[in-house]
């Protein structure tokens, strides 16, 4: 009779329960992992809420940390064994076209977060399950910190890829839009980087937790003119790099103000409802204004990630602010879509 294993499904919106599966065998050049912790990012609770629109059954679950149990008869045993404790990334790129044979995983012509991975009942990420069946190249090792913290590597792993994707400099002025968990983890990079940040929210409890982490100034802009602080704080110059991690539209307008000539504006968050912004293209051009956008990571940012994580670089500790049992994945949910929270964990 074949082992089981247990793995949350979506079955509709709002509607997300632990159902009994085959538990997948690790054969030629895979790898069985089992899954000790995953987080709930914030692209899972809008599928719970219907924002994200996927075809169900799925298998959410893309920010996860587990260890090896089983290798396939091809897998390399000098670089991997039994028990290494790993986190699981970069498993949607195809890394067949122009843009993964460039080093630009994250964003593979074929990026498909719907993919059905072997070893899986349905389609999806596949991380909120028992165990996961990965390739070697979706596999990277982690250590000296619990679980629950190292599933957060992933989120870790985007903002190493946006950071430098705007080539945060020693000394440039940042400022970061938004006091999340993403923004957050921007500002504890771009400090690293020898940054001075400015953090911008209206919750005072997390732009305190933003001085902790290294930013030297914090603003709430509904108490304060957001680019009149900014220009006073630079001395009128404005902002070299601008962090948009929010998804508010408007708030890309409020970017556009705060940036200085030859700066850089990130939109880092995707933006819902999606509406367009207005902007000056002729104020782009006379100002060398540049806009980027930098979405998911790559294996470079992941190995980089999981690094700075292990060896205690970064602290996430201050970002796992709930634990649950696989059994309470629907209370999971129901928590991390209060938006008071960073993440919130599942332990199988």
């Amino acid at each position: 009779m074949a082992e089981t294993m247990k793995t949350a499904v979506f079955r509709d919106i709002r509607q997300i329960e632990l159902e009994i599966c085959e538990k997948p065998k690790a054969s030629g050049n895979k790898i069985l992992v089992k899954i000790d912790a995953s987080a709930i990012c914030t692209w899972e609770q809008r599928v719970y809420t219907g924002v994200n629109k996927v075809e169900f059954p799925f298998i959410g679950g893309h920010e996860i940390a587990g260890h090896i149990v089983e290798m396939g008869e091809d897998v390399d045993h000098t670089e991997w064994a039994i028990g290494d404790k790993v986190v699981i990334g970069a498993t949607l790129p195809c890394r067949n076209c122009y843009y993964c044979k460039t080093g630009n995983e994250q964003s593979c012509e074929h990026f498909n977060h719907s993919a059905h991975l072997e070893g899986l009942p349905y389609h999806g990420m596949g991380g909120l399950s028992e165990y996961m069946l990965a390739a070697p190249e979706c596999l990277f090792k982690y250590d000296n910190v619990e679980p629950e913290q190292a599933a957060v590597i992933e989120p870790v792993s985007c903002v190493v890829h946006s950071v430098e994707t705007a080539d945060v400099q020693l000394g440039d002025t940042v400022l970061i839009i938004g006091c999340g968990i993403m923004g957050l983890l921007h500002t504890a990079i771009c400090a690293k980087q020898g940054a001075a940040v400015i953090v911008s929210d209206v919750n005072e409890e997390r732009t305190a937790l933003a001085k902790e982490l290294g930013a030297k100034f914090t603003v709430n802009p509904a108490k304060e003119n957001l680019s009149e602080r900014v220009k006073e704080i630079t001395g009128g110059r404005k902002a070299q790099v601008i962090f948009d991690t929010t998804p508010i539209s408007s708030v890309v307008e409020d970017a556009f103000a705060c940036v200085g000539n030859t700066g850089k504006i990130v939109l880092y968050s995707s933006i819902h409802p999606a509406e367009p912004v207005p902007f000056d293209p002729n104020w782009v051009h006379g100002k060398s204004i540049q806009i980027l956008g930098t979405a998911n990571s790559n294996s470079r940012d992941f190995m980089r990630a999981a690094q700075m994580v292990s060896s205690g670089v970064l602290d996430l500790k201050p970002f796992v602010s709930e634990i649950y049992e696989a059994k309470d994945i629907k209370t999971a949910f129901e928590s991390a879509i209060q938006g008071d929270k960073f993440r919130v964990v599942v332990k199988f």
